[in-house]
Order: structure tokens, then sequence, then C-alpha cells
């Protein structure tokens, strides 16, 4: 794989490391709260679904570093978690705010194009 492709996997995971700490930690946080535009009310009765989500976050960020960590024959494992994060992203961007497939798809989708390219 591609430095460039690398640095792109790479930048995916550590977003989706701020995604865990922002959803299983700062939800109810102002930062947290502004972050996702949730007033407190919400932001305390949802605590509990968004740390749920903050772990699979993680459990995103992981793959792609354990992909990375397994150089190019960790290729397949980075197109997988990709397409994942991929997935994810445009079904957030349809269902939840379009902010979701700049923040979450673009990215992977590029990753994708990256890795696939080197």
């Amino acid at each position: 794989m591609s430095l460039l492709a690398s640095l792109v996997v790479a930048l995916v995971a550590l977003l989706h490391l701020w995604f865990l700490v922002l959803e299983m930690f700062l939800w109810t946080r102002p930062s947290g709260r502004r972050a996702f535009g949730l007033s407190e009310e919400f932001a305390r009765q949802s605590k509990v679904l968004a740390a749920n989500q903050g772990l699979y976050n993680g459990f995103l960020a992981a793959g792609l570093l354990w992909s990375l960590w397994l150089g190019d024959s960790g290729r397949p494992v980075t197109l997988f978690f990709l397409g994942c994060i991929l997935v994810a992203g445009v079904f957030g961007g349809l269902t939840a705010t379009r902010k979701v497939l700049w923040i979450q798809a673009l990215p992977a989708l590029v990753g994708i194009v990256l890795v696939l390219l080197a």
C-alpha cells in the first residue's frame, strides 16, 4: 500500500477513535452536545445508546489499525473496514444528517480509492 493510502487509512482510524471519545465520554458534556447538536435532556436520555455506537466506532478504528499493522497482506482487511465505514456513512447521511456523508463516508471512499490504486 502506498504511503498516501496508509496515511488516509490512519486518518480515518483516528477519526473513528475521536468518534469513540465523543460518543462514549463527551456525549453529555457541552462539547459533545455541540458536536451533535443535542439538547442536554436528549443527550442524557440517549447516553447508553451513544456509548454503544462509540464502541462500534472503536472497533472500526481497531480494524483499520490492525490492517495497517498487517502491511500489504492487510489490504483485504483495510478494504473491508473502509467499506463498512462507507456504508455506515452513507446510511447516516441519508437517515441522520448529511454532514455524516462528508465526515465519515467521503474519507472512507477516498481511502478505498487510494488502496485500490496502490
